[in-house]
């Protein structure tokens, strides 16, 4: 988990049915609500799912370059916010080139998106933490959002009562897989009270249990 990194930069070299295999394997034993299993991960491999992803990508990134204040870096800029913005503006150039996994989850009447998420992103994750352990890069994209969902809906045929839950490009990496850069554990956890940090009570958390 300490070096399941984000990766955007991959090879051309592409994803072994088996290991994609292994993947998805994993991400069916994910929990999910009341067992229910509602899920249905759809690989995108062919030239024309590819094209349609890449389509997806570029309305993607005409959304998210004003939002973030993104521009394709200078070439002789080295600063660390040129190298990740490169690495993105790689990743969307390059996005018919690379397999990836539309996850989608069937609505309920009586549930919302967000209670909803809480059967398909643990699948999501099982997948990343799986890809990682076979050495994979992944990266999960905002593509199936904005303008490029109803591209990705209509090519793959989603019927209109699955949620289009995430997109997730995979293929072996070109650089290192970690390790992450987080914040501290005592800026995300409190104990007992929102204001009552880790570190005033860590002897009593661990006491406790």
């Amino acid at each position: 988990m300490s070096t399941a990194r984000t990766l955007r930069r991959f090879t051309d070299e592409p994803v072994d049915d088996a290991t994609l295999r292994r993947c998805l394997q994993a991400a069916t034993w994910a929990p999910s609500g009341a067992n229910a299993q509602a899920w249905r991960f759809i690989v995108l491999r062919s030239p024309e799912q590819r094209a349609v992803v890449a389509r997806a990508a570029a309305h993607a990134l005409s959304v998210i370059e004003p939002v973030y204040g993104m521009r394709r870096p200078a070439p002789d800029d080295r600063s660390p916010r040129a190298r990740n913005d490169r690495a993105t503006y790689e990743l969307h150039d390059r996005a018919g080139e690379f397999t990836s996994v539309l996850f989608t989850q069937k609505r309920f009447p009586t549930a919302s998106e967000l209670l909803l998420g809480g059967s398909i992103f643990p699948a999501m994750q099982n997948f990343l933490l799986a890809a990682r352990a076979q050495g994979l890069g992944a990266c999960p994209t905002s593509w199936a959002s904005y303008d490029g969902e109803p591209l990705l809906r209509e090519a793959v045929g989603v019927p209109a009562d699955w949620m289009l839950a995430g997109h997730v490009v995979v293929g072996w990496p070109r650089g290192r897989h970690g390790p992450l850069r987080r914040r501290p554990l005592r800026e995300a956890v409190a104990v007992d009270h929102w204001d009552r940090g880790w570190d005033q009570n860590t002897d009593a958390a661990v006491a406790d249990g």
